[in-house]
């Protein structure tokens, strides 16, 4: 009986706190649990990739190195113009961005709030080409600007913490706050670009991306096969939609499919 009244006590918690911090996603117009403020998110940000650069190698190929800035740059300008020109420029104030290459093995990229990308070597042999490199960082960046990680963050200081203030978290519990941190932007997780994200988060950032690589200059059909490589690469480890939380290979791709002739309108 007292663990029914302790989980009914959490679920009043939640429902609390999301009734009281709940934000619209910049983009889709989705409700969000969002009660970390910006300024917070930006400064841990700052401070997590700069420790993140320090403890890992940056890639010292030339070529591959010039290919993630060129493509994260274009991915950024065209963030920019679509912010613009709905009226939601101010959400990427104080946004700093920089776009890093490092040297590892594993299949993953990320973005932290203020546009702090890294991509890793490991995932180059999949995306093989500029196209196929925009795809994983738009997808990215779509995550970061439709604020899925800040809204992992919240959930999981809700949880696991009692929804204390990030500020708090960080004086009282600084290595757990900042574990959930690692979780929650997929910061060192293999294949981090699509495991810390819910379904309806990934077919946002996968929309969007398509939006983003578009307005930018690629080619969005190239999402579908670069997603196809993705699929042949994780073979048997692959589990069936029902016990993961993001889509399986064939949904995500069914639905990029689906997603492509609105992402066309906005291709140059």
């Amino acid at each position: 009986m007292r663990k029914i009244y302790k989980s009914y006590a959490g679920l009043l918690l939640i429902g609390s706190i999301f009734w009281l911090s709940c934000t619209t996603v910049p983009v889709t117009g989705r409700q969000q649990l969002n009660f970390i403020p910006a300024s917070s998110l930006l400064s841990m940000s700052l401070q997590e990739y700069d420790q993140f650069l320090k403890s890992h190698k940056i890639s010292t190929d030339k070529n591959q190195n010039q290919m993630v800035k060129k493509v994260g740059a274009s991915i950024q300008g065209a963030v920019e113009q679509y912010f613009r020109e709905n009226n939601m420029a101010h959400e990427l104030n104080n946004y700093a961005w920089e776009f890093n290459l490092v040297e590892s093995k594993e299949v993953n990229a990320w973005c932290m709030p203020g546009g702090k990308v890294a991509v890793y070597t490991g995932i180059l042999p999949i995306t093989r080409d500029e196209a196929g490199l925009a795809v994983v960082m738009a997808h990215e960046i779509a995550h970061a600007v439709a604020a899925h990680g800040n809204e992992r963050m919240s959930q999981m200081l809700t949880l696991q913490l009692g929804g204390i203030a990030l500020s708090t978290a960080m004086a009282e519990k600084p290595e757990a706050t900042r574990q959930l941190w690692i979780t929650a932007f997929g910061v060192g997780a293999q294949l981090g670009f699509i495991l810390p994200y819910g379904r309806l988060q990934e077919n946002e950032a996968d929309r969007l991306g398509l939006i983003f690589m578009a307005m930018a200059g690629y080619d969005p059909h190239k999402a579908i096969e670069f997603w196809e490589r993705m699929a042949q690469m994780k073979g048997k480890r692959a589990l069936p939609e029902y016990l993961g939380t993001h889509p399986s290979d064939e949904t995500r791709i069914r639905k990029i499919s689906e997603s492509i002739p609105e992402a066309m309108k906005y291709h140059k």
